[in-house]
């Protein structure tokens, strides 16, 4: 971090957005700010997480008794500094403006865009060990909710089935609201669990992931009430094609919108690619989106190490909607599949 500050002539940064604060030290309260020098760092909290801070962290710790920011400005005003890099993207105009207010003259806020995100897109192997550990523990979450689906059932009862046995396997909580959409409403791509049952010859679409010790995994199958009709099949094989596809063209090097590209080409051969609204991917780690994003305006190169998923969809209104997603770490030939689900159309 030193040579960071320097880099853009900085005397300190100020981090207060969670995941960040969380990657750089390991504190997991909600509320904390971590002004980074060039030999050490000083965490400020409140009284509430004082004793969960120093359990958690190894620099110094500051509780304050008053506003937090205001502890912040005086340390920042006793220490001479003049240059302090914020988040601008995770700092509210009302936090920007209270910290401003209370600093000397000879101090400045400077901007510093996406620094904390871009170290955290490779993952060590701790972090991957981790996210490892969340996408097994989803999996098997989803394995032993599946067990219990049947008609009439609704889709809030599945997604609270599927919430439940994650949180019964160890899990903190879902890394995102649980996504259970059947019939015509899978077309919906994020569509919320409501009180419809499920019935014969339903497709049902779930989108679920967990947070295990912080990190996050991410996953879509589909189900089928019944036998699926052609259609289904067909469609579902196009799609099946269209992620392996995908897969296929992750390595180190590779360019995110190469690999969203290489959905697309499958999904147009088969008068598919308007049914594909969103992007192929993302990454994913302290957060359920980080960077990189894997779309086809997108210019970033994958990295060896880079936890993302690989999701392309197609939505047909008055049909229903069909996506397919696993969570891969990149590596520099390829990517290990972390997701061990099977790929299968699920009957029931």
């Amino acid at each position: 971090m030193a040579s960071g500050l320097a880099e853009r002539k900085l005397d300190g940064l100020l981090v207060a957005f969670s995941p960040n604060l969380r990657y750089l030290t390991g504190f997991t309260g909600s509320n904390g700010s971590l002004l980074v020098l060039g030999g050490k760092s000083i965490l400020f909290t409140d009284p509430r997480y004082r004793i969960q801070a120093t359990q958690e962290v190894t620099c110094r710790v500051k509780t304050a008794t008053g506003p937090l920011l205001a502890e912040v400005a005086a340390t920042i005003a006793r220490l001479g500094l003049k240059r302090i890099g914020y988040e601008p993207a995770r700092t509210t105009c009302d936090s920007y403006e209270s910290l401003k207010s209370r600093l000397p003259m000879r101090a400045s806020l400077e901007p510093v865009k996406g620094w904390i995100e871009e170290l955290r897109m490779v993952k060590s192997p701790a972090e991957i060990a981790l996210i490892r550990r969340s996408v097994e523990t989803n999996s098997r979450a989803f394995e032993q909710a599946v067990a219990r689906v049947r008609p009439g059932m609704t889709e809030q009862d599945l997604a609270a089935e599927l919430e439940y046995r994650m949180r019964r396997l160890g899990a903190e909580k879902p890394a995102f609201e649980t996504i259970v959409a059947a019939g015509v409403r899978s077309a919906l791509p994020h569509a919320q669990p409501t009180a419809a049952r499920l019935k014969p010859r339903d497709l049902v679409l779930v989108d679920m992931g967990a947070i295990v010790n912080g990190y996050c995994s991410d996953m879509t199958r589909m189900l089928f009430l019944g036998v699926p009709a052609a259609k289904v099949k067909r469609v579902y094989r196009v799609v099946l094609q269209a992620q392996l596809a995908a897969i296929a063209t992750v390595r180190a090097g590779a360019s995110t919108a190469a690999v969203d590209r290489a959905a697309r080409k499958v999904l147009k051969a088969h008068g598919l690619e308007r049914a594909f609204v969103h992007s192929t991917g993302h990454g994913l780690g302290l957060e359920i989106h980080e960077p990189p994003r894997l779309g086809k305006r997108d210019k970033g190169r994958l990295q060896a190490g880079m936890a993302i998923t690989i999701e392309p969809g197609v939505y047909l209104e008055g049909f229903g909607g069909i996506r397919i997603e696993d969570t891969v770490v990149v590596t520099e030939n390829g990517c290990e599949i972390l997701t061990p689900t099977s790929k299968e159309l699920r009957g029931i």
